[in-house]
């Protein structure tokens, strides 16, 4: 015992409190961790963020003047839908125009608790994790309908912390900032909601084909369904999914008292019945959509198309559908005249047993025009039976076939058929054409026209057509295909001499002629089209019955030059009229497009003003105010016009020559090449038909005081229509058809005669005044500076007298 105590006292005290020490040490350590990890470090990362991050986070009051993407959208002056032309499809509502069905729907589905939180549902966010921990899936959303806003406006769709983080913040900052029906409607108004449809408004369309206020409870769910996955739960691609989703909201919208439990059995048992819906067309017209579509990108750029623009055109709806209908009448006339050419195919008549088949194949076929495509399943007598595409079953009368010939060429046709069989097989695929309240055997035209028409003292559009079907050629006729003009010219021609000093009552004579011209063929023979020759003529009748023969002459006599520069006053384009300037020029070698002729003519229908041609009236922006205004320059009638104005269009020429030149294209259609016309029994009404070599080209451009119309006929690669399809018969036919329609509400009355005009009676013969009352004289209009004297005694009876004296 003793010799150990020696050695105990001899030990270090240091080395029996290390331990302790360092366990102090550690302790101390851990708790500085502990502070760093859950004191500090939050603190450093929240002083970041809101040093870094938190500035760059959008303004929720941006929200407030919300920009959506919305198609641009094109509409007659009457307020009827031509297009709507835009990647996303959306038609926004205030919260006011959406119904509370919808928006019960949507809560129930989405955020039951919408209006109690303050941007975040903690309840909800705790029941999802818990969800996915549990089952290892996600089972519901944590996300609430203001933290969709903040990601579906301002965020990506990428799944990290952070941007779960930036949804939070902002879903606080937006509701702050915004009232709950203001979010709401921002969220019902920019969902995806499938088949290129954002917000609730256009996906009714859409799946429905009605307005969002037109719904029924069990749509209404359909849709509050399809936020969480268009494409899983699509009515359309997956019905069966998609009503399961629409009936756990009607379940929802029960358990949240929304709806009663009988409502919700009865609307559960609807069956799913959506269906894709195209936007409904009010009119025709995409030759117009294209036109305006242009101009829209030319002043507003590319954002033009995802605006929400409206351009209102300056298209009468109802002028523009005659002028549809006027253009593929016409074409199915000339393809009548010439004969059938045979059906698209013919299917194995075995075939025809299988009628799924059978309808799959027809759909495959394009259609274009209005045409429909159907099978010949039969005949019966007379009778043809039809299956439709659409899956109906019809009969063609043969009544409405008998002009089936078979065609042989532009200018023969076969033997007349005098039975259907004659014409069809069955297992014959066809075009048919709705035709009085019946289907017609029809063909696809190979033949193309183009309408237009403005209003004389504006040049507002009221319709245009720039072919048989914009899907089957986008190429427009009217403002893109030059062609030879024919005849049409020769109106300038004969007002060109009026100005020169000459008179409706000049005579030249119509008479053979050979000229010599460096610039056209050594020797050039022309002729009249029926090959006939009439000696003197006066000018009027020369025009009337659109002699060729006296137009060269008078060309000569006017000048080529003189007549090229009087051209260029009716906006015709120098160029064009320079590579011409021979006397071809006379009978139209010069080529323009219809948009040019028909500007040219209305100087003549509003006493002599040239006006502007223009489609694009106003532009509307998202707000429906104005941002563009057509401002045209008009024709001075009635002297309302205010000397110096700005808007007065130029007069080009003087109101006498324009009345007397519109006098003779009357008799154009009173006795000429254009009497056809008088069967549209109007006083007002004047024109000019149109033909070129070989009968390329046909032409028939007319008007009244207000309205000008131009119509063109003709192969797109220039070849003969056939004989006698001249401008009044290709043409004209289609002129009347539409000019009927725009007429309708004119009032009809004769042109008002001008001052500085006189009716003195003349020799038909010579042209040359004569007394009062002589025996067969007629009137001719002159302007009181070039009238002639008239004679107290005739020329015959000089005559008599001077027989009297030799017997």
């Amino acid at each position: 015992m003793s010799e150990s105590s020696p050695q105990a006292s001899n030990e270090n005290p240091e080395q029996k409190i290390k331990p302790k020490s360092k366990l102090r040490w550690l302790r101390w350590f851990m708790w500085f961790n502990v502070i760093i990890g859950f004191i500090f470090l939050p603190i450093a990362a929240v002083v970041f963020y809101a040093i870094t991050i938190y500035p760059t986070l959008p303004d929720p009051a941006e929200l407030k003047e919300v920009s959506y993407q919305v198609p641009l959208k094109i509409v007659t002056e009457d307020d009827k839908l031509i297009s709507e032309i835009g990647i996303k499809k959306r038609i926004p509502l205030d919260y006011h125009q959406i119904p509370e069905r919808m928006t019960q729907a949507i809560i129930s589905s989405e955020d039951e608790n919408f209006f109690e939180h303050g941007g975040v549902d903690y309840k909800g966010l705790a029941r999802a994790v818990f969800e996915l921990v549990t089952t290892g899936q996600k089972q519901s959303g944590g996300s609430t309908i203001t933290m969709q806003v903040a990601r579906n406006f301002y965020l990506s769709k990428e799944k990290t912390y952070l941007r779960k983080l930036n949804e939070i913040i902002l879903s606080y900052k937006i509701e702050n900032e915004l009232s709950k029906q203001e979010i709401l409607a921002l969220y019902l108004n920019k969902i995806f909601l499938g088949h290129r449809s954002y917000g609730v408004a256009a996906a009714a369309l859409t799946y429905y084909g009605i307005p969002l206020s037109e719904l029924s409870l069990d749509e209404y769910a359909m849709i509050a369904g399809l936020p969480k996955a268009p494409s899983a739960y699509n009515p359309i691609t997956n019905p069966s999914r998609a009503k399961l989703r629409r009936n756990y909201v009607l379940r929802r919208m029960h358990d949240l008292n929304f709806i009663t439990q009988e409502e919700m059995l009865a609307t559960q048992a609807v069956e799913v019945h959506a269906k894709r819906n195209s936007t409904v067309i009010d009119i025709r017209a995409n030759y117009v959509a294209e036109m305006a579509r242009a101009f829209a990108l030319k002043e507003f750029g590319e954002d033009a198309l995802q605006n929400g623009l409206t351009i209102v055109t300056t298209i009468n709806s109802q002028f523009q559908a005659q002028a549809n209908k006027a253009v593929r009448q016409g074409l199915q006339d000339y393809e009548r005249r010439h004969g059938y050419r045979g059906p698209i195919k013919t299917l194995d008549e075995s075939a025809l047993e299988e009628t799924e088949t059978v309808l799959k194949t027809l759909k495959e076929i394009s259609n274009f025009g209005g045409l429909m495509v159907g099978v010949v399943t039969g005949f019966e007598q007379k009778n043809t039976h039809v299956l439709l595409e659409t899956g109906e079953n019809t009969i063609i009368d043969f009544k409405t076939m008998a002009w089936a010939a078979p065609y042989k060429n532009v200018n023969r046709v076969g033997k007349k058929p005098s039975k259907p069989q004659q014409v069809l097989s069955i297992g014959d695929v066809i075009y048919l054409q709705s035709l009085n309240n019946q289907w017609q055997l029809a063909q696809n035209p190979k033949i193309e026209s183009a309408l237009i028409s403005i209003n004389a003292n504006d040049g507002a559009i009221h319709a245009l057509v720039g072919g048989f079907d914009y899907f089957r050629s986008k190429f427009n006729r009217v403002t893109q295909s030059k062609r030879q003009v024919g005849s049409n010219i020769k109106p300038f021609l004969y007002s060109a001499a009026l100005d020169s000093g000459m008179t409706a009552a000049t005579t030249i004579n119509d008479a053979p002629v050979v000229f010599h011209d460096r610039n056209l063929e050594d020797m050039w023979r022309p002729e009249n089209y029926s090959g006939r020759f009439y000696g003197p003529t006066r000018l009027r009748m020369a025009l009337a019955f659109s002699r060729n023969l006296v137009s060269i002459r008078l060309l000569r006599q006017v000048g080529i030059a003189n007549f090229a520069n009087y051209l260029n006053r009716f906006g015709f384009p120098a160029e064009e009229i320079d590579q011409h300037r021979n006397l071809s020029l006379a009978l139209g070698s010069v080529e323009f497009t219809p948009l040019q002729l028909v500007t040219a003519y209305a100087a003549f229908a509003n006493t002599g003003y040239k006006v502007d041609p223009y489609l694009i009236k106003e532009v509307r922006d998202f707000n429906g105010d104005i941002i563009y205004q057509a401002t045209p320059k008009t024709a001075c009638q009635k002297n309302q016009c205010i000397e110096g104005d700005e808007r007065n269009a130029p007069r080009i020429i003087d109101p006498l020559n324009a009345y007397i030149t519109t006098s003779i294209l009357q008799d154009v259609i009173r006795i000429g090449s254009g009497k056809k016309a008088k069967q549209l029994n109007r006083l007002d009404i004047a024109g000019k038909t149109g033909t070129t070599n070989d009968q390329k080209d046909a032409w028939f451009s007319g008007y009244n005081p207000n309205i000008v119309t131009t119509v063109w006929a003709g192969f797109d690669q220039p070849s003969t229509l056939g004989r006698n399809e001249v401008g009044g018969r290709a043409a004209l036919p289609i002129w009347m058809s539409y000019m009927k329609e725009a007429l309708k509400n004119e009032p009809n009355e004769a042109i008002k005669f001008p001052e500085g005009l006189v009716n003195i009676q003349i020799d038909p013969e010579t042209g040359d005044a004569v007394p009062p009352e002589t025996e067969g004289a007629v009137f001719e209009v002159f302007r009181e500076a070039y009238a002639p004297e008239v004679p107290s005694i005739s020329q015959k009876q000089i005559e008599q007298i001077t027989d009297e004296l030799f017997e």
